[in-house]
């Protein structure tokens, strides 16, 4: 028995449209937590309890505040790497990085520069959310969509080269 026209057109168009419904924020990668429970990648056992060595030292409790046990691996990288693990808890560049702010300033910058790369993403992500419909095979719509956006470091390179510019040696390009 064959199914009626109208049917089936009634059908064709009812899919077309549902794939042509409007979505505020367009999230061009496909990797994200989809179930009911606990996200494995955001839970960070806390280090190993030990004793102080004096229990007036300790500091009081504050709710809600950072833990003795605490894990942060951002400070405990840059302690193993040399570097000073409190540097990362200042907010505004300090005094010694004075230079190189005043030299990232120096044509200005605009007061509203974090709005207006955020709209110019948010349309990169609308005009490019919606290219790969059939996904035959694994896909990566961020790439595609900021693909044109990229730096081709031998390029660049030959580039610098011609105009003078000294260039440290690099590996030969990917074949």
């Amino acid at each position: 028995m064959a199914m009626p026209h109208k049917t089936v057109l009634a059908c064709l168009v009812a899919t077309v449209l549902a794939g042509c419904g409007g979505r505020d924020d367009v999230t061009l990668t496909r990797i994200r937590h989809t179930g009911n429970g606990p996200d494995e990648f955001s839970i960070m056992p806390g280090k190993p309890l030990q004793a102080p060595e004096d229990y007036a030292s300790l500091p009081s409790p504050t709710p809600g505040g950072a833990n003795l046990t605490d894990q942060n691996p951002l400070a405990d990288g840059v302690a193993a790497l040399g570097g000073n693990p409190a540097a990362l808890n200042i907010g505004a560049p300090n005094a010694r990085d004075g230079a190189l702010v005043n030299h990232a300033n120096r044509y200005g910058t605009p007061e509203n520069i974090r709005q207006t790369l955020a709209a110019e993403d948010k349309e990169i992500r609308r005009r490019h959310g919606r290219v790969n419909i059939l996904r035959l095979g694994p896909t990566d719509d961020y790439t595609n969509s900021y693909k044109r956006q990229w730096l081709d470091p031998y390029s660049e390179e030959r580039r610098l080269r011609r105009n003078g510019t000294i260039t440290p040696s690099s590996p030969p390009p990917p074949k």
